[in-house]
């Protein structure tokens, strides 16, 4: 499948594939993910949608011109618009995974063009099942991004924001995905700016979606992590346009034939 590029505002190329026909589906990957990832379930909707893949900025073939201290999430929310105005015709339905479902919720609050928002696990954590971020989260992956230790970022993101073991990751680190894992590790302070606080262990700050009166589908696990089904479940209950769909035995990677037919049924309205 040809890959095509839009360039966002600040003059990122944002590379995309683009398959299917129908109205326009943009699927928006989380930690790690490139569009690649996203593939399985994009060719399911694609029997019924136009669907677009893409990758994040600085993922894959897109570029990244803000760099690691120029970024904001508002870059982020630009590569979105490019994507939207340039592959999907100016207007979209989106689906985000993890903390891509935070992006699409950003994007979505921040005016872009977006009819139909569909989530499935943002990351939050609102409760005390298990440990919250700590404060300088950030700063951390920052430090470590910016000297070049990509493998110890990685580490660091699947203690801290996943909840690994130690001694697992250290397991981890002799896979041979591991090498894969560390060529996207610079993106990983993006991703936690994107989250802000929401990891916290504090309620969601849901004032900052205020603006979204679309309608969203968010969609939880009820296997997996017990803080992802709880976060959820706050943000659904936020406002009347949200609803909640909990899929039974899924867990925080949900199958694609069991993720396709509820999105499709969604997107169709």
């Amino acid at each position: 499948m040809a890959t095509n590029r839009v360039v966002s505002a600040d003059g990122t190329p944002i590379a995309y594939e683009r398959q299917g026909s129908g109205p326009a589906v943009v699927l928006i990957g989380g930690a790690f993910m490139s569009h690649a990832e996203s593939g399985p379930l994009a060719g399911l909707l694609a029997e019924h949608f136009t669907v677009i893949t893409y990758d994040r900025r600085g993922r894959g073939d897109s570029g990244d011109a803000s760099g690691l201290t120029g970024y904001e999430v508002r870059r982020e929310v630009e590569d979105l618009d490019a994507v939207i105005a340039g592959a999907a015709g100016g207007s979209a339905m989106l689906f985000g995974m993890s903390s891509g479902a935070v992006l699409a919720l950003e994007a979505t609050a921040r005016g872009a063009a977006v009819t139909r928002l569909a989530l499935y696990e943002p990351p939050f954590i609102t409760d005390d099942s298990r440990p919250p971020l700590p404060a300088d989260y950030v700063a951390h992956l920052t430090e470590l991004v910016a000297k070049g230790a990509y493998g110890d970022a990685a580490a660091y993101f699947m203690t801290a924001a996943i909840n690994l073991p130690e001694e697992v990751v250290a397991g981890m680190r002799q896979a041979p995905f591991w090498s894969g894992m560390e060529a996207v590790a610079r993106t990983l302070p993006y991703d936690g700016q994107v989250m802000g606080d929401t990891m916290s262990g504090r309620p969601l700050p849901v004032e900052r979606w205020a603006p979204v009166t679309v309608p969203v589908l968010v969609g939880s696990g009820d296997a997996g992590a017990p803080h992802m089904l709880t976060g959820a479940r706050e943000l659904a209950a936020s406002a009347g346009n949200y609803t909640l769909r909990v899929f039974p035995g899924e867990e925080h990677t949900i199958a694609p034939e069991v993720l396709a037919p509820v999105l499709t049924d969604f997107f169709r309205g």
